[in-house]
């Protein structure tokens, strides 16, 4: 069992006889009456996304989820391909499964797959990756006196906030979970 006291962002758990991965979760106390937990679940095997609102101190059944490294190989129409790298497995993920994490995604990026008995029904990533910066303004030095910079798109497509000493075909450390420009890679 996963209460309300134990949850975090990814755990998966059982909800009215459907298996949710939490997305996003607040801890809500007001003035008066107990606290309370709001919830951003996705449904695992539909897509679906629903907000809902909990009891301080709810539990639920906890689901078990096995994580197996894989290594992202190509995107086709609505699919993401995915290989384990002992077995060279295939796995496909719809876009829907793998959601905002595509944008972290170059090829040949190793992260965890996310297994429901031998469903895949999304995708774990580490806590920074290196992506290559493939459009980029060149920084110009001013009248700045600290922290300047400057937007970047990556080889996936995703825009970066970044100093202005990173260049074109830079790789530069990304981290997952805020989006943030972390160090040169």
């Amino acid at each position: 069992m996963i209460s309300t006291g134990d949850m975090k962002r990814g755990a998966t758990i059982e909800l009215d006889g459907r298996v949710y991965q939490v997305m996003e979760f607040h801890h809500i106390k007001m003035g008066r009456g107990s606290a309370q937990m709001r919830m951003k679940l996705r449904d695992v095997r539909r897509g679906d996304i629903i907000e809902r609102s909990f009891q301080a101190g709810e539990k639920w059944p906890r689901v078990r989820v096995e994580r197996v490294p894989m290594q992202f190989s190509y995107a086709e129409d609505n699919l993401m391909h995915f290989m384990n790298t002992e077995t060279y497995d295939q796995v496909p993920l719809t876009l829907d499964q793998v959601g905002e994490a595509r944008d972290y995604l170059p090829v040949n990026q190793t992260c965890e797959v996310l297994f429901l008995g031998d469903e895949p029904i999304g995708i774990e990533l580490p806590a920074s990756v290196a992506i290559a910066v493939t459009k980029c303004e060149p920084g110009v030095k001013g009248d700045t006196a600290t922290g300047a910079t400057k937007p970047a798109t990556m080889e996936t497509g995703l825009v970066v906030n970044v100093p202005l000493f990173i260049n074109e075909g830079d790789r530069i450390k990304v981290n997952t979970s805020t989006g943030e420009y972390q160090e040169r890679a």
